[in-house]
């Protein structure tokens, strides 16, 4: 061990192991956003929920856009592939709160893991990214783990199911529009999804009005705050970690899922519900093992054509 290393254990952990904790911070955080959510839809509407919710955040969020220029929300890439991406934000957040409201938690939180399937399926057609065989299968596995997965029971809501369907497809049209979008600036795609969310909830809150509480108002706000703080530590884990370190601790959200729903509302997942979580979790996990090897591939590919390499 060098002097240097030596001094850097002796001062505490090191930078990949912060970010690991960071993250399983963050997806703490995002899997309590989901159970404050679930608990206000059943006595408010949706529409007021993404209403307040947004309203908060951008609060929170208006001092760093002011600071960074208004330029930055006028003068962005692709302006059709940016509303696209606020459409696809807006379905999402619409479609999870919908779904949450029917269903255990555990089950929607299953549902949204299984968006890396799809963002690699779509990736060959709408990014014209390459897709082998060996991930191809694991896409084709993990397909089946979503069948399983929904297979309802009789207490199931048919429309529930529907809006979790279309809500993991829309974010991962998300996903695959923001791959094109990696020149704007984080704080420009959330002040964009926040302000669709926004509208959203102008339009739809007065059908259904139900007038919070003072503790629920401040649970409502404290949805998009909580949210906040959970993309601050993602970004942060990004900074003090490798990706290939941290990514799969967001299939920590699950087990999460799971207590935080037997906790609040005695929610036991049904076991063809786990069994196609664990095929889920573990093609994923596949297919973001292929697509880090893929990357390093190509990196010296590229390093070995410009002569990095000798």
């Amino acid at each position: 061990m060098t002097a240097a290393a030596a001094a850097r254990s002796q001062a505490g952990l090191s930078p990949a192991a912060r970010g690991m904790l960071v993250m399983l911070l963050a997806m703490f955080l995002f899997s309590l956003n989901d159970a404050m959510g679930k608990w206000l839809v059943s006595t408010y509407t949706v529409g007021q929920v993404l209403l307040i919710r947004s309203a908060f955040a951008l609060a929170i969020l208006a001092p760093f856009v002011w600071r960074a220029g208004l330029s930055s929300l006028v003068c962005v890439e692709r302006p059709w592939q940016q509303l696209a991406r606020v459409v696809c934000s807006t379905v999402e957040v619409f479609c999870f709160y919908y779904s949450v409201s029917y269903l255990p938690l555990a089950d929607v939180v299953t549902y949204w893991l299984a968006a890396p399937i799809y963002v690699a399926a779509m990736s060959p057609f709408l990014l014209g990214e390459r897709v082998g065989p060996i991930r191809w299968t694991a896409i084709a596995i993990g397909f089946i783990g979503v069948v399983i997965a929904l297979t309802p029971s009789g207490t199931v809501e048919p429309l529930a199911i529907g809006a979790a369907i279309v809500g993991t497809l829309a974010f991962a049209l998300m996903v695959v529009t923001g791959r094109t979008l990696r020149g704007t600036p984080d704080k420009t795609l959330v002040t964009f999804q926040l302000l669709g969310s926004l509208a959203a909830g102008l339009v739809l809150s007065p059908f259904g009005w139900v007038t919070p509480t003072a503790p629920d108002f401040i649970l409502l706000g404290a949805l998009g705050v909580v949210a906040m703080f959970a993309h601050i530590c993602v970004n942060r884990a990004v900074k003090l970690a490798d990706a290939a370190i941290i990514a799969p601790f967001q299939y920590t959200m699950l087990p999460w899922g799971i207590i935080l729903g037997w906790l609040f509302f005695d929610d036991l997942p049904r076991p063809v519900m786990l069994i196609g979580a664990a095929i889920i979790t573990l093609s994923g996990l596949v297919i973001y093992i292929r697509e880090r090897k893929q990357q390093r591939s190509n990196s010296v590919v590229a390093d070995t054509i410009s002569g990095d390499i000798p």
